[in-house]
C-alpha cells in the first residue's frame, strides 16, 4: 500500500480551521503541518488535530501537497512560493485578488506540471451536483447570494461571494460569457476607504443566447443562497444553504374565481439528491484524485482550465462597474 499524501495547511482562520478538521478526518491524507503566523491560533488548532505548528515554511521537504486558506490578500505570495518548491496546491477562492495574478499562477502551475485547484466549494454542493444531472437547455440563470456584514473580510463581495455563482453559471452553461456588466455599491464607511464593494450585481450574456443575472450583497440581515435555473419548460430552484431542489412546470393559469388575484396550476417535483457528503470533504477528495491522476493527466488540465473563466468575468464586472461609477 502506498503512503498517504502528507499535507500542509497554510492559515487557520475561519476557513482554515474548517480545512484543518476535514484534513484531519480524511482517511486519505496524512495531515502533518499547520503554517500560521499567529502563534496563539496556530498552536491551538495544531494541538486540536495533533499536527505540527510552524509560523512559516521554507523548504516543504517531506510535504506532498499544500492547502492554502490564508487571507485572500496573501494567496498570491504564498501560492507562488509553494509552486517554486514544486508542490501541488488547493487554494481557497478567489485564487488571488486580481485576474492578472490568478492568470500568472495558472500558467505557472501548467509550466511546472503541478495540480492546482481553486476552492469553488459550491461545485460540490449535493444540490448543484444533482441539478447538473438533469438540466439541459438553459435559457437563463438567476442567483442571489446575500449575507450580513462580516468586518473581518477586507475584500469586496465580488471576489468573496459573487464569484461562486458566476462560476456555477459558467459551468452550468458550459461556455464563457461574451459580455459582462457589473454594478457595485459601497455602503459601509470602511468599504469606501478600502474600495471594497458591499454589493455587486452582474449580468452575463453567453454566446448561445443564455443570460445570467447574479446578485451578491453583505448588507442583508439574513443569509440567502439561491440559484434559479430556467429552461423553456421547467424552472429548477436550488437552495444552496438548505441543499434542496424544487422543480416547477407550469400547466395553466386563469383569473382567480372571484376575479381578484391570480390562480395557476403547477406541477412540482422534489428530486432526491445524489448522495454527497460535506462539500469541503468532497472538494478535498477531488484534489486527492487529481494528485493520484498525476500531473500530466487530462483531469488535472481540465481542472486548471476551469479556474480562470469566473475570475475573468469578475474582473470584467469590476471594470464595467468602475467605468459606470465615475
Amino acid at each position: 500500500m502506498t503512503a498517504l499524501p502528507r499535507i500542509a495547511l497554510v492559515g487557520s482562520g475561519r476557513m482554515g480551521s474548517l480545512h484543518a478538521r476535514v484534513l484531519a478526518q480524511s482517511p486519505r491524507t496524512d495531515f502533518t503541518t499547520l503554517v500560521e503566523k499567529n502563534e496563539e491560533t496556530g498552536r491551538a488548532v495544531a494541538e486540536k488535530w495533533g499536527v505540527n505548528w510552524v509560523p512559516d515554511f521554507d523548504s516543504l521537504d517531506g510535504i506532498d501537497a499544500v492547502v492554502i486558506a490564508a487571507a485572500t490578500e496573501a494567496h498570491y505570495g504564498i501560492a507562488k512560493r509553494v509552486m517554486e518548491l514544486g508542490k501541488p496546491l488547493l487554494v481557497e477562492k478567489p485564487l488571488t485578488p486580481t485576474y492578472a495574478q490568478s492568470e500568472e499562477l495558472v500558467k505557472e502551475s501548467e509550466k511546472r506540471g503541478l495540480p492546482l485547484v481553486c476552492g469553488f466549494l459550491e461545485r460540490f454542493n449535493p444540490a448543484v451536483m444533482t441539478a447538473r444531472q438533469f438540466v439541459s437547455d438553459i435559457a437563463q440563470i438567476h442567483a442571489v447570494r446575500h449575507s450580513p456584514f462580516v468586518p473581518r473580510i477586507k475584500t469586496g463581495v465580488a471576489t468573496d461571494l459573487l464569484i461562486h455563482d458566476v462560476d456555477l453559471a459558467i459551468s452550468f452553461l458550459g461556455e464563457k460569457p461574451n459580455a459582462v456588466k457589473g454594478s457595485f455599491g459601497y455602503f459601509h464607511e470602511e468599504s469606501r476607504t478600502n474600495n471594497a464593494e458591499d454589493s455587486a450585481d452582474a449580468t452575463m450574456s453567453f454566446p448561445n443566447g443564455a443570460l445570467a443575472t447574479i446578485s451578491a450583497s453583505r448588507i442583508s440581515q439574513r443569509k440567502v443562497r439561491q440559484l434559479h435555473v430556467l429552461e423553456i419548460d421547467r424552472l429548477t430552484e436550488i437552495d444552496l444553504l438548505r441543499r434542496d431542489i424544487t422543480v416547477y412546470r407550469h400547466v395553466e393559469h386563469e383569473p382567480a374565481r372571484d376575479g381578484v388575484g391570480y390562480k395557476q396550476q403547477t406541477i412540482i417535483e422534489i428530486p432526491t439528491l445524489m448522495p454527497g457528503g460535506e462539500p469541503l470533504a468532497a472538494q478535498l477528495d477531488h484534489f486527492l484524485n487529481l494528485l493520484e491522476a498525476g500531473a500530466g493527466s487530462d483531469e488535472v488540465a481540465k481542472e486548471r482550465e476551469a479556474i480562470l473563466p469566473a475570475h475573468y468575468a469578475i474582473e470584467q464586472a469590476s471594470l464595467s462597474a468602475t467605468n459606470g461609477h465615475h
